[in-house]
């Protein structure tokens, strides 16, 4: 969840506030384990006020077992505030989707080493967690066709991949489509002042 988050703002140039992940244990624990964060059943649901929650907003709680405290505890005040919430799990009547509005229940089978949902359940989750932002993104419009107009031109792969959309949709020639799309700072704008 926190690496799809991660995505938006420079793929769709989104702020980094619309889609926030949260992990148990926070940013320390993408790095190094913090013991018992996740046996927490109140911290999820304090660090979504940190953040201004609000009815408003959807969460979506990710936890393969469907057994975890600090996902089911932030999911079960979410909806006690009337926020719409969803989940990710990987097993069937869980704990978690019992707290969701809209249970995602994804069936992956045994892991291949027992208990270890960092392979197809966490896979899986990250799948899930794409279709679902870049859905939202579409129906904002941050993709126009099957190109990611308004991401940020933040390196020079990217400034070569929106030079390249800009020269296919308009039929510039690579530096001409390269001189708009700097100007303007966004395929999408770049095409717009050609009317495209």
């Amino acid at each position: 969840g926190v690496l799809d988050a991660s995505e938006i703002p420079p793929t769709f140039g989104m702020p980094p506030t619309l889609v926030v992940g949260l992990i148990a244990g926070g940013d320390t624990a993408l790095r190094n384990p913090v013991e018992h964060a996740e046996d927490d059943p109140q911290r999820g649901w304090q660090e979504l006020l940190e953040r201004n929650i609000s009815p408003l907003d959807t969460v979506i709680g990710i936890a393969a077992s469907g057994t975890t405290p600090y996902v089911i505890g932030a999911l079960h005040r979410a909806r006690e505030h009337g926020i719409l919430t969803a989940c990710i799990c990987s097993n069937p009547d869980s704990p978690l989707a019992a707290e969701a509005d809209i249970p995602i229940e994804m069936i992956v089978g045994p892991e291949l080493v027992t208990g270890s949902s960092r392979m197809k359940s966490g896979t899986g989750q990250k799948l899930i967690c794409n279709m679902i932002t870049t859905a939202t993104m579409i129906k904002l419009g941050r993709v126009k066709g099957n190109r990611m107009v308004n991401m940020q031109l933040t390196n020079d792969k990217l400034v070569d991949r929106g030079t390249r959309m800009v020269a296919e949709a308009s039929g510039l020639d690579e530096t001409e489509a390269r001189e708009l799309l700097l100007r303007w700072g966004s395929v999408k704008r770049a095409l717009e002042e050609i009317g495209k």
